[in-house]
């Protein structure tokens, strides 16, 4: 059963569908909303458990997500939009325009993953395993390394202490719950069917959503726009949404 989402709304123009990551907040694309919100009405929401959104009952799917966002859409009365989505947002976008193909404009698969091969696969599975087996706090220094620029860690503490915060605030079930359909889901079978408008976009350092899965990506939607940002790794709009807006906002304007 579809959860009803914590959202904010901003701007004016064609929606936008804002998708965050694992243990984050839709606070991840202020600054994306600030940038856009002149041209496109931005609707940021935070995925079931996490923030200010109802905690489900018992383990959900990447399929429940993507009931999450159409009930979002429905409940706004919006016909068409926009959706873009980061890391695990980045597979429920793609997933909903497979299922709701005539709801979606365009899409945006921001440091995400697909074309795993069993290494790459096993490497998550591996994290994943840790905080089962450790719990979740004792893992979090290597997953910030992971998202995060060695330059960006010494220079804004700050910052990794908030993330940190959005980890340790989330429910832990959620947060496995929702590493769990990040770690298992493959995109490769069924993403060629999707037809619209993408962009595609990482950080050169990203480890997990690297610039060869997202090569891969790109291959698999045919005249998708490929972008790879140098010396940035995961969290792209937290260090750097400075070098993000710019590309994302060419193509959203591009397609009219």
């Amino acid at each position: 059963m579809a959860i009803d989402c914590a959202f904010s709304v901003a701007g004016q123009g064609p929606a936008l569908f804002l998708i965050h990551g694992i243990g984050a907040r839709r606070a991840t694309f202020d600054g994306m909303v600030a940038g856009l919100k002149d041209r496109f009405t931005c609707i940021s929401y935070d995925l079931r458990g996490h923030g200010l959104s109802p905690l489900p009952e018992g383990r959900f799917t990447l399929d429940d997500l993507v009931d999450d966002l159409e009930a979002l859409r429905h409940r706004l009365g919006i016909d068409r939009a926009h959706f873009a989505g980061h890391s695990l947002g980045g597979m429920i976008g793609p997933r909903y325009a497979l299922r709701f193909p005539d709801r979606v404009l365009s899409l945006g698969l921001w440091s995400t993953a697909a074309f795993r091969t069993e290494d790459d696969s096993a490497k998550v599975r591996a994290v994943v395993s840790a905080m089962r087996d450790r719990g979740i706090g004792p893992v979090l220094d290597t997953l910030t390394a992971r998202w995060f620029t060695d330059a960006f860690c010494a220079a804004r503490p700050d910052v990794i202490d908030w993330r940190k915060r959005q980890v340790m605030d989330t429910d832990p079930d959620v947060f496995l719950n929702v590493f769990d359909i990040y770690a298992e889901t493959e995109m490769a079978p069924w993403l060629h069917q999707i037809t619209v408008p993408a962009q595609i976009i990482t950080g050169e350092l990203d480890g997990g959503c690297n610039p060869r899965l997202n090569g891969e990506i790109h291959k698999a939607l045919p005249g998708s726009d490929l972008v790879i940002l140098e010396g940035l790794k995961h969290a792209i709009f937290i260090e750097a949404t400075d070098r993000v807006l710019p590309p994302v906002r060419r193509f959203l304007l591009a397609q009219g």
